[in-house]
């Protein structure tokens, strides 16, 4: 699944195959920065799943662990400005675009530190400072949503960029084709990010979509070209989403990039995932993992000993570990807080 090859599509709707191996090479800065981002997303994760066992987190929650590489790699191309929105598996994208560990994770308790004061939860939070405009619940309601953050950017004439996140499962979704639609007749600056892990809720993605091996090439009738991606290579996405950003803020309207990725938890922490097998998992981990691929290219390439590296994941759980003890501790969102943020004063 993350050894794909990438192709590309235009209003012709013909693909062309292209290497899978990236041309692109990590600096041992930036190589040293992409495994910190990820690592902070898969520590934060692995603790929200602690504290959802142990009830401390209410509702639904939905892990992104095995999917650093993509948001990741797309925020190393963002602009300062640019907008993102996103599904219901929406930590990492918090995370990646600099929102406080102690304010994500006090939201997933419901204390009133939280980024929606305690009322948003895992699904719902919103940073207007990092641009941040949610985690949605609606499968698919975020993509017509991040079309208009990027007519509003076009309105502006702000040189923005907007970038949806959806899942494969979203793709069958009647919302998503009008969005393309429009998003093609106005040019928008929107790069639509189709974060294929495989799945969707249960099913396979072979098993629900017709031309499942090309999900991108669903944007070609309207005129958006695209590409698939190796999203669990942070290289790769990084290299994708500079390429889809240019098109983007030079005019010529939206982008599509299908990220085949992977999850290793089930849909959400009541999903045993028994429709897929240990091992098939197992080798992703030992395989195709976008963490150890960056640890492995610190080591070889960059020279970082494992005491470094030991001392990074010690750094990064002492992060994660004060945001969960701010959480817990925090206080409950006073019963006032139902009836603010209600109303716009426009």
């Amino acid at each position: 699944m993350a050894k794909t090859a990438k192709k590309t599509s235009g209003a012709s709707g013909k693909a062309a195959s292209a290497s899978a191996k990236s041309n692109s090479t990590f600096s041992k800065d930036e190589d040293l920065k992409a495994y910190e981002d990820m690592l902070l997303i898969r520590r934060f994760e692995e603790k929200a799943g602690q504290l959802y066992g142990m009830g401390h987190i209410g509702g639904f929650c939905h892990l992104y662990i095995g999917q650093e590489a993509v948001v990741v790699g797309l925020e190393a191309a963002a602009g300062e400005g640019d907008k993102r929105i996103t599904s219901y598996r929406d930590h990492g994208h918090m995370l990646a675009c600099g929102m406080d560990p102690k304010g994500v994770m006090a939201e997933l308790t419901g204390r009133q530190g939280g980024y929606s004061r305690g009322k948003g939860g895992s699904m719902h939070m919103f940073s207007r400072e990092k641009e941040f405009y949610g985690g949605h619940g609606i499968v698919g309601a975020q993509v017509p949503l991040g079309a208009g953050l990027a007519f509003a950017n076009k309105y502006k004439e702000n040189g923005k960029v907007s970038v949806a996140y959806f899942g494969e499962g979203a793709t069958n979704q009647g919302q998503v084709y009008e969005t393309f639609n429009m998003a093609s007749i106005w040019k928008l600056p929107v790069i639509f990010v189709i974060e294929n892990n495989g799945y969707a809720m249960g099913t396979a993605v072979k098993r629900s979509a017709a031309m499942a091996e090309q999900l991108f090439n669903r944007g070609s009738v309207y005129g958006i070209p695209g590409e698939q991606v190796d999203g669990m290579d942070v290289r790769m996405v990084k290299e994708a989403a500079d390429k889809a950003t240019e098109h983007c803020r030079s005019g010529k309207g939206p982008y599509i990039l299908e990220m085949k990725t992977y999850r290793y938890r089930g849909h959400s922490m009541s999903d045993p995932a028994k429709y897929r097998s240990r091992d098939e998992v197992q080798k992703m981990r030992e395989e195709h993992d976008p963490i150890e691929q960056v640890k492995r290219r610190l080591s070889s390439d960059h020279g970082i000993d494992d005491d470094d590296l030991k001392s990074i994941d010690a750094r990064i759980r002492k992060i994660v570990t004060e945001a969960a003890d701010f959480a817990q501790a925090d206080a409950q969102p006073d019963p006032k807080e139902l009836w603010t943020d209600i109303y716009v004063d426009a």
